[in-house]
């Protein structure tokens, strides 16, 4: 018999949803044939079978979340007993405890070590169960680690989503403080345990409940991070978009008279114009993480695609030197696979600059909602008559909605601002720019 195990898809996965099982019990199953589809916070991806013969066990329903390196099925031969196999939670590595690192703000007290009735601030630290990320999160948040009993990973292991769950407030705890390691929070303490959580709320008739988890709880969980973490200043302006549609229509035409050519929308243009244009401000094409900036030569630019599953940010590789066929036909590949739910992990990671178009759903004009640590997003509304003074008379022209959304952190209002004007005169004169 073999055991099929959920996979470990990097060092920050943690757990997977199983999406759909493609073979039932019973059902045989070829070596490297797809066994299930699973997702993971990045991407749904496919699971293949590590040896022929027949499903004899399937642990988990779809829709379940299961901790990685777990067993989420058994393969073997008709007959052979299953039941003598432990418990798929014993497959999972054995876990090395790991000592709780006291935040570096609270590491040298020596003033209070002399103090009387002190000694036991240097009793040592208690060891707990716990991913590097469920620290890290911790220290971030003020959540005391001791005050989680169990986790959720292997063997009752603290996983991220257990202290993303938990309030300062209700993680601290008074021996925590005894040990010298003081909350963040300067709010009274509560002494409620951190699994004393709040009933959900009973199914009512006309009422449809639907678990945030998976790619969604990932996206809940980045948008909030993202306005927690970060300074964010929108700067709103209108490209005149005469010549963008001219070039449009014309492309248009072409693809109708050569069918091999592939189509060419205001979005593969909008995204040309930005990553061209970004290759003179690296400081908007920049990623800022933990006390530095880094601007970045190559424009990997990311841009948002609606799926079935949420919303996904694959990113076109050097944007900035691709020509505007190439980006086309990589932008209608990425595309595809994220509408199929089966984009790499990698095509989802890594990106410089985000654009979000929902001008085509004839939105005006929106805040779009940095994707750190990049320090810049270009949301794109749609395209109507703007008044525009020529001489002594009025004239209305066709003009492009755009808002730029920066870390105020790190990029002032001037920078983001020639940024915006570079873009809408690029936008403006496209038939010069194609000619380049």
């Amino acid at each position: 018999m073999t055991r099929v195990l959920m996979p470990k898809l990097g060092n920050s996965v943690e757990s997977s949803l199983i999406v759909t099982w493609f073979k039932a019990v019973g059902e045989r199953v070829e070596q490297g044939e797809p066994l299930c589809a699973i997702e993971t916070d990045k991407a749904v991806m496919e699971v293949e079978s590590p040896a022929t013969g027949v499903v004899l066990e399937r642990y988990f329903n779809e829709g379940d979340e299961v901790p990685v390196l777990v067993s989420i099925a058994v393969i073997g031969e008709p007959g052979e007993e299953v039941s003598a196999l432990e418990s798929p939670m014993l497959e999972s590595p054995v876990l090395e405890t790991m000592p709780l690192e006291t935040p570096p703000m609270f590491e040298s007290q020596p003033a209070a070590a002399s103090q009387p009735g002190s000694s036991h601030l240097l009793e040592p630290q208690p060891r707990v169960f716990a991913s590097p990320r469920a620290k890290r999160q911790a220290v971030d948040r003020g959540v005391m680690l001791e005050a989680i009993r169990v986790g959720s990973g292997p063997q009752g292991r603290i996983i991220e989503r257990d202290v993303l769950a938990v309030s300062p407030l209700q993680a601290a705890s008074p021996s925590s403080v005894e040990r010298g390691v003081i909350p963040i929070s300067s709010q009274p303490i509560s002494s409620q345990a951190s699994s004393s959580q709040p009933a959900p709320p009973q199914p009512r008739d006309g009422v449809t409940a639907i678990p945030i988890k998976g790619i969604r709880k990932r996206i809940s969980e980045r948008m909030l991070e993202s306005l927690r973490s970060t300074a964010q200043l929108t700067l709103h302006a209108s490209a005149d978009a005469r010549k963008l549609l001219e070039q449009h229509a014309k492309f248009k035409q072409l693809a109708l008279k050569n069918t091999e050519l592939p189509k060419i929308t205001l979005n593969h243009l909008i995204a040309w114009v930005t990553a061209r244009t970004l290759k003179k401000f690296a400081d908007l094409n920049a990623t800022f993480e933990g006390d530095t900036l880094y601007q970045h030569r190559r424009v990997d630019l990311g841009f948002a695609v609606d799926t079935p599953r949420g919303l996904l940010v694959p990113v076109l590789r050097d944007g900035g030197r691709l020509s505007l066929l190439e980006l086309v036909e990589e932008m209608q590949r990425l595309v595809a696979d994220c509408q199929s739910v089966r984009v790499a992990p990698e095509d989802l990671q890594g990106g410089t600059f985000t654009v979000s178009n929902l001008g085509g759903f004839g939105v005006e004009g929106f805040t779009p909602i940095l994707n750190p640590p990049q320090v810049a997003i270009l949301g794109v509304g749609n395209i109507g008559l703007k008044p525009v003074q020529i001489g002594e008379t009025v004239e209305f022209h066709q003009h492009l909605a755009l808002s730029l959304t920066v870390n105020h952190q790190v990029v002032d209002g001037a920078p983001a601002a020639r940024f915006l004007q570079a873009l809408c005169h690029n936008l403006a004169h496209l038939d010069d720019l194609i000619l380049l």
